[in-house]
């Protein structure tokens, strides 16, 4: 494609050089430049691109896009931008054919809920005839397509390769999580969303926001531009939780429409007579079009919240109501959520991808309000992210469970006994026995907590103490098939750890 013609989105841009050059390729990474690429030289939190750029023409780049102009090469054309990652949004959507453009794109942003969501939105659309792509923090899949997650939303240019392979493929409308991260950083710039969704905001990856209120502002992103009605899509919507502190916030500043729901709150969606067991939630879902009657396979209260943004969502699209009661009922199970592990013993043991420290008091809550028997907690905190929730999480876990394991989750290049004594310091302060390994030889009879620096460790102790009609909750890492240790990823997965020391206990 034509350099110049790649620039017709871009606002504001200054070409240097000939502008017919054929581009090829698109990438802001100069180890993937192969000849024909377009480069984009970014700034970047630890690295600066534009001094990659030689690197990159030495590798065939085509041409350079670039901020800083002193930077500017010899022999090839170079673009002068003022916002590169903004730029490269833009034109990363036009060379490929802007996929998101003709078919309908829901966004689901929040902090908690987001995979689920996408899960049930999927599920409504395909009822409706509609069947979706979906892009989070598992995967980019549609049917048998697959393509690997990298972050939960990726570089622009990724995700526009992404959203034209899988609309190749046949799906016929998109949803996708949003995170924090893709919306300051403007990957998503180039996504032409029908309808957003807020599930809620709790503290999370204050490790790059710093502040909540720098959070909060990424966050928003989504609602006050992204969201703005245009020619091409004048019918934009907002799907707002209300439940949530922060959904005023959100409902106040919206560029477009606001659809209202949630579990407390009397919004434009609501849920009525519920009824929540082991096997589920039942009720009546009330909404500007009527009245569906539900039942579905999901877990608590929190799930109930994520029932409602669903749809909420397929009525924002004007999705029949039909669609919206079969999506919710033929929803099927989301990997790492709320995930059992089936086992001979009696035992209800759930893999969970719970990771903050409201997750974790939402799982935990639904679970104490089922539960027969006893409740251990397995969980960790990561390495090099948040440290501020880790004493959070271990107050958590330690209050609303019968025996918190604490174990390491993914460390990456923190000493894990650090982190461990960081989650200790919520638990000290309750009063909470703390276990020896020698002293749950025989099991435990009170309250406590114990700390097991190995995570397959901890796993089979979990297991080896649990009784009939106890429940086991392994938090954190949920459909994660990894523990990063260092910088070096090493296959782990609760699931499996779980599944084999169910095994070794029945030999």
């Amino acid at each position: 494609m034509e350099l110049s013609r790649l620039f017709t989105g871009v606002a504001e841009y200054e070409l240097h050089g000939d502008g017919s050059v054929g581009i090829s390729a698109l990438t802001c990474d100069s180890r993937r430049v192969i000849p024909g690429t377009l480069f984009f030289a970014l700034r970047g939190a630890t690295v600066d691109g534009h001094s990659f750029i030689p690197t990159a023409i030495r590798s065939g780049a085509a041409a350079v896009v670039l901020e800083d102009d002193s930077c500017a090469p010899q022999g090839v054309p170079w673009i002068r931008v003022a916002d590169g990652r903004a730029a490269m949004a833009q034109v990363a959507a036009y060379f490929y054919g802007n996929p998101t453009l003709r078919l309908p794109l829901v966004g689901i942003t929040g902090t908690n809920g987001k995979t689920t969501t996408t899960y049930l939105i999927e599920a409504i659309l395909e009822a409706a005839g509609m069947p979706a792509a979906v892009l989070g923090t598992i995967s980019y899949r549609f049917g048998t397509t697959r393509i690997e997650a990298s972050h939960t939303t990726p570089e622009s240019t990724e995700l526009q390769a992404a959203f034209r392979k899988l609309a190749d493929a046949g799906a016929r409308a998109f949803v996708m999580e949003v995170s924090s991260h893709a919306l300051e950083q403007r990957r998503v710039d180039g996504c032409h969303f029908d309808v957003a969704v807020f599930s809620n905001l709790t503290r999370d990856h204050l490790d790059y926001h710093k502040t909540m209120e720098s959070y909060l502002e990424a966050k928003l992103r989504l609602f006050t531009e992204l969201l703005r009605p245009t020619t091409d899509k004048p019918q934009r919507r907002a799907a707002i939780n209300m439940d949530d502190p922060y959904g005023t916030v959100f409902a106040r500043n919206a560029a477009c429409p606001v659809i209202t729901y949630g579990v407390e709150y009397k919004g434009d969606v609501q849920a009525v007579n519920v009824a929540s067991s082991v096997d589920g939630l039942s009720g009546s879902l009330v909404t500007p079009g009527g009245v569906i009657e539900f039942s579905s396979r999901l877990l608590g209260r929190f799930n109930l919240s994520n029932i409602l943004a669903a749809a909420s969502a397929g009525i924002a699209l004007d999705l029949p109501l039909s669609a919206v009661k079969a999506g919710i009922e033929n929803h099927a199970t989301v990997p790492g959520r709320m995930e059992r592990v089936n086992n001979s013993r009696g035992v209800t043991l759930l893999v969970d991808y719970a990771h903050t420290g409201d997750a974790l008091e939402n799982v935990l809550s639904t679970l104490k309000e089922l539960a027969t028997g006893r409740i251990i907690t397995v969980f960790g905190c990561g390495g090099d992210r948040d440290n501020g929730k880790r004493p959070i999480m271990g107050s958590i876990a330690a209050r609303m469970s019968d025996l918190a394991i604490v174990t390491s989750d993914n460390p990456r290049t923190e000493d894990p006994l650090v982190i461990l004594a960081q989650v200790r310091e919520g638990i000290t302060p309750l009063g909470i026995r703390e276990y020896t390994q020698k002293e749950l030889t025989n099991g435990f009879s009170e309250k406590g907590f114990v700390v097991q620096e190995n995570r397959r460790a901890a796993i089979l102790l979990a297991v080896r103490l649990a009784r009939a009609g106890d429940i086991v909750l392994l938090a954190g890492k949920g459909h994660e098939d990894y523990q990063i240790i260092g910088t070096t990823k090493h296959h782990f997965d609760d699931r499996e750890e779980a599944a084999r020391a169910f095994a070794e206990m029945d030999t």
